[in-house]
Formats: structure tokens, C-alpha cells, sequence
């Protein structure tokens, strides 16, 4: 399918917009939430590397990486400032931060990516899958139009380049060869949230859908327990993620591409 015939999603509405204003109780929540978030599945202290959504630094990302490292991983910002789009330079530098987490463990990496933060760590993967052992992404746009959003025009301003990139958005919509999450809300006020949806249920990838607003995802209660789980399979012996139980009544039935 060429970029020309890609259906072109709605970006959210006024509504679901003005609904990004509940990221800071749901801030509040994830904060609140840490005591019982202990019983999350530990890990085996592989590395991490978190990549903030546009406009973003290490400071959104810093609750779940902190709970990341008291799971027990390897966690790592990804240290470049704000994101203010594919500048000159920027995927070289995430790329030699991958390569020397990578050398320095001597183990793969885990990628989590909130929104374009998502969308860069499925391109890296793409280039180290030797290097990298999972990706989760949180809101990303990952099929559809490049522009079923309502940041793309602020991605064309901080960047400088147009979001419709034909070639870059072929590699950021065909799933990296690692196992892949994506985890979406059906109420994101920035992402049309079929834009995060795997277009194709391959072996290695899936959806997990949350309540929450685009910007909390990060901090989400939900969102940090699912992460966890994720990052805590054993590598080489990734399964879906399951909604048995209190599961089901947390996380809503994903929906299909």
C-alpha cells in the first residue's frame, strides 16, 4: 500500500483533547498506585532505554523509569534534551546509545517509546535486532496516515521536516523482527488510536488497550503493570499478554486492525 492510499483516520476530537487534562490525576494515581505496583513481575535486570514523546524530555519518563529500576531493570533515559523530531544527528546518537548499553551488558535491550518516542524505538529496532530484545511502545502511531494526529503540525514545526516521509513511515509502520507491544487508549486525545493498533496479529506482536489519556500514559497505573510484565519474559520465550481475572476488568478487549 502506497502512502497516496493509506486511509486517512481522524485525528481526535475537541473533546478527547480537552480530556488530556486528566494526565495529572492520573499522575496523582500512578504515584499512589507504587505501593501496590510492587507486586508487578520482577525483572532480571537487562538494560532499558526510554525515549519521551515530542517536545518531551527524560523528565516525562522519569516515574515509570524509576519504578522500572526498582523492578529491578537497567534503565536509561535517552539523555538528547527535548525531542524535537528527527534533527540532524539524533537517531546516530540513540543508535550509538544502543550500541554501547548494548556492549557494556553484553545483553539485548529493551526499547519503550511514549508516542514518537515510539515510533523511533520501532526504527531502531529495525537497524540493531541483534541488540534489542523487545519494543513496547505507549500511544505511537504505528500504521495509518502519519497525520490521524494532532501534534503533526508541531512535529513539522520543531522538526523541520514534513511528517509525510513515505519512505521513513514505511520503516515505522512494518514491525520490528523482536517481539512488539503496543499499548493505546481508545480515549487518546493526541494519537487517533487506530493509528495504534498492528495493522497484522504477526506471532511476536500485540495490542494492549488501557483507559488513559496520551500524555499520562506514562505514569498510568495500568500502563506501568503492563510494562513490567512485558519487560519481565524471559528472552526468546515471549507470550502474549493475558486478561485473566482482575486483568479483564482493567484492561478492555484490544480491538482488531
Amino acid at each position: 500500500m502506497t502512502q497516496a492510499t493509506v486511509p486517512h483516520i481522524a485525528a481526535p476530537s475537541r473533546l478527547l483533547q480537552l480530556l488530556e487534562l486528566r494526565a495529572a490525576w492520573e499522575l496523582a494515581a500512578g504515584v499512589a498506585a507504587l505501593p501496590w505496583l510492587r507486586l508487578a513481575k520482577r525483572g532480571d535486570g537487562h538494560p532499558v532505554l526510554v525515549l519521551p514523546g515530542l517536545v518531551a524530555s527524560d523528565v516525562s519518563t522519569r516515574l515509570l523509569r524509576d519504578f522500572l529500576t526498582r523492578r529491578g531493570y537497567d534503565v536509561h533515559g535517552w539523555g538528547l534534551g527535548r525531542n524535537y523530531g528527527p534533527r540532524a544527528g539524533i537517531e546516530e546518537a540513540m543508535l550509538a546509545t544502543i550500541d554501547r548499553l548494548h556492549a557494556q551488558s553484553g545483553r539485548k535491550l529493551s526499547l519503550i517509546g511514549q508516542s514518537l518516542g515510539g515510533a523511533y524505538a520501532r526504527l531502531l529496532a529495525a537497524q540493531r535486532p541483534d541488540a534489542v530484545r523487545s519494543v513496547i511502545t505507549l500511544g505511537s502511531p504505528v500504521t495509518g496516515h502519519p497525520r490521524s494526529s494532532n501534534a503533526w503540525r508541531v512535529f513539522e514545526f520543531t522538526s523541520g521536516t514534513s511528517s509525510v516521509d513515505p519512505q521513513r513511515w514505511q520503516q515505522v509502520t512494518r514491525p520490528p523482527q523482536v517481539p512488539t507491544t503496543s499499548i493505546y487508549s481508545r480515549s487518546d486525545g493526541v494519537v487517533a488510536w487506530q493509528s495504534s493498533i498492528e495493522a497484522s496479529e504477526l506471532p511476536h506482536t500485540e495490542n494492549i488497550e488501557v483507559v488513559s489519556s496520551h500524555i499520562g500514559m506514562a505514569v498510568h497505573p495500568a500502563v506501568l503493570f503492563a510494562v513490567a510484565d512485558r519487560l519481565a519474559l524471559p528472552d526468546g520465550a515471549w507470550q502474549p499478554f493475558e486478561r485473566r481475572g482482575w486483568r479483564a476488568a482493567v484492561f478492555p478487549k484490544p480491538a482488531t486492525a
